[in-house]
């Protein structure tokens, strides 16, 4: 009988040990649940921007979107098809051309939108209104005003002008990074050191409100952009976009001026160059700052993204072309820096036909569903459209997606 008690315990000591399982570490000691293990660091931050060139409104547009038995208009179904593209990025800028000063709307040469464009743009996953434009003073100060209160009322963030007592920068929070908007538009030319936006004389007091530049004082306006680029840095921003309206209308090629200013942004610190105002497209490039070496992707004109300019209207197609622009990159916001950035673009072409007595628009991407898109099998369209691909891959080359 003891010995029978005695392997009992034996074996239970055993199993007590642990050594009937796995093994035991005698030298090993227990994790202190109070000491602070180091973090691993977290991975890149990916992120998508896209950008879309001129967004106007002229007479036509105004009376296509007009529903005459609810007295109201609609913009949304411009942007049905090219909607999934721009809700697909992490941040999406649109250059708005237009004002909207409130009351009777109207197009060129003074332009003044329905709010509902304002709508259907956030609407259609646009973040970002790019105003710093030589129309955003169409309507003066009180139409510059209310078109900043406009597009904010309908969801997105402002660039180019401001209001009084703000920045001339904008931030968005893009996945925990913050992205620095600065937006500047070019002047026309003056001999008289006063600041002119389409020819009209601003007051000193609004001309501050505006960001803009002059070919005339260009060195110093550059300082000025730097300053706004490194203003935005201190406030925190990890990635910096420019905007720039510049350049000769319907020069399918960028001018001496617009490489120099895109060098010249490399070098002051920006990361990205989206740009528009030639109303039809030019080259896609990566250019480098010739002091630091940094280079960027460069958008030198994203052409028309909607207007009636085209074929019928200026005998020009080119007008009627645009695209999407888009970079794809990596921030590290432990080090700051960011990696595999890659730049591409979705062409565009705005088809318009009639139908019902009025006129029908719809900015069609010329992706892989073209041959089936149903407008232009209302249109008939598809041959035309077929030709603004070949003239974009012409123009964008491998860019072209």
């Amino acid at each position: 009988m003891l010995l029978a008690l005695a392997a009992v315990a034996v074996l239970v000591g055993i199993f007590s040990l642990g050594l009937m399982g796995e093994d035991i570490d005698p030298v090993k000691e227990p994790i202190d649940p109070a000491v602070e293990q180091e973090a691993e660091p977290d991975p890149p931050v990916a992120l998508s921007f896209v950008a879309v060139g001129d967004v106007m409104v002229h007479r036509s547009q105004i009376s296509s979107q007009y529903d005459p038995q609810t007295g109201t208009y609609d913009y949304t179904d411009n942007f049905r098809y090219i909607k999934p593209y721009i809700q697909d990025a992490d941040l999406a800028l649109a250059n708005v051309e237009t004002t909207f000063a409130g009351g009777t709307p109207t197009g060129y040469p003074s332009f003044n939108a329905p709010d509902a464009l304002a709508n259907a743009l956030a609407d259609t996953g646009f973040n970002v209104g790019l105003i710093s434009n030589n129309h955003l003073y169409d309507k003066g100060l009180a139409g510059m005003d209310r078109t900043i209160g406009i597009l904010r009322v309908a969801g997105m963030k402002t660039a180019g002008a401001h209001l009084p007592g703000e920045k001339n920068y904008t931030l968005v929070e893009v996945k925990g990074v913050n992205v620095g908007i600065v937006s500047y538009t070019y002047e026309t030319p003056s001999t008289d050191g006063l600041t002119r936006i389409n020819g009209v004389v601003l007051p000193e007091a609004v001309a501050e409100r505006i960001n803009s530049f002059s070919h005339e004082r260009l060195e110093e306006d550059l300082k000025n952009i730097e300053k706004t680029i490194e203003a935005a840095r201190s406030d925190g921003a990890d990635i910096i976009i420019c905007y720039f309206h510049w350049g000769e209308e319907y020069q399918r090629s960028p001018n001496l001026w617009q490489r120099r200013i895109a060098e010249q942004a490399a070098d002051m610190g920006a990361d990205i160059v989206f740009a528009s105002h030639p109303h039809v497209l030019q080259s896609a490039d990566r250019v480098k700052g010739p002091t630091t070496g940094k280079e960027i992707p460069v958008f030198f004109s994203m052409g028309n993204f909607l207007s009636n300019q085209r074929l019928e209207t200026l005998n020009n197609r080119y007008t009627e072309q645009g695209m999407i622009a888009r970079v794809d990159l990596k921030f590290d916001k432990e080090t700051g820096e960011i990696s595999e950035m890659n730049m591409s673009a979705i062409g565009t072409w705005l088809d318009k036909y009639k139908a019902g007595g009025k006129d029908w628009y719809a900015i069609i991407p010329l992706d892989d569903a073209l041959e089936n898109n149903e407008t232009l099998r209302t249109s008939g369209h598809l041959t035309r459209a077929k030709q603004a691909y070949e003239d974009i891959r012409e123009t964008l080359g491998t860019v072209l997606r």
